[in-house]
């Protein structure tokens, strides 16, 4: 059966790129009102297995969420190797990287979006799933994420 759509209609996330987890913390908490959430460290390479264009690299973020109603924003603060945190970091500095979706079968999903030209720039593993960055720059403007939950 051919994959039609991603599968899913419902926003879960919006990830922003930060260069200082910590101040970006103050900041929106201060805004929001809301208390500082705690700062987590993704997965050691071997543990993620994280893929950037295809390759194996040692890319780690620093990760803070604040839930939103039925959106969490995700702020992020690149660390380690090669990622398409610290290459959005470099070449547009702070702001909006990616919408997230959850979705069921990331490769049928993954298949759909390369139709569209829209290609797989960054994959990793977390404790209960996995996640999927491509690349959709030149058709939305924006990275999207997949999130997988097994």
């Amino acid at each position: 059966m051919d994959q039609q759509s991603m599968g899913t209609e419902v926003l879960c996330q919006v990830g922003i790129v930060v260069r200082d987890i910590e101040r970006a913390i103050d900041a929106y908490s201060e805004v929001l009102g809301m208390p500082k959430p705690e700062i987590v460290l993704t997965d050691e390479p071997d543990v993620a297995k994280t893929t950037y264009m295809g390759e194996r690299t040692d890319a780690r973020a620093k990760l803070a969420f604040f839930d939103v109603g039925q959106v969490q924003l995700e702020l992020i603060e690149p660390v380690g190797g090669p990622s398409t945190w610290q290459a959005f970091l470099d070449e547009s500095g702070e702001g909006v990287h990616h919408l997230a979706f959850t979705v069921q079968g990331t490769d049928e999903v993954v298949a759909f979006l390369e139709s569209k030209d829209i290609d797989v720039v960054q994959q990793g593993q977390y404790e209960g799933g996995m996640y999927t960055y491509l690349d959709a720059e030149s058709t939305l403007g924006v990275v999207l994420e997949l999130l997988e939950n097994f």
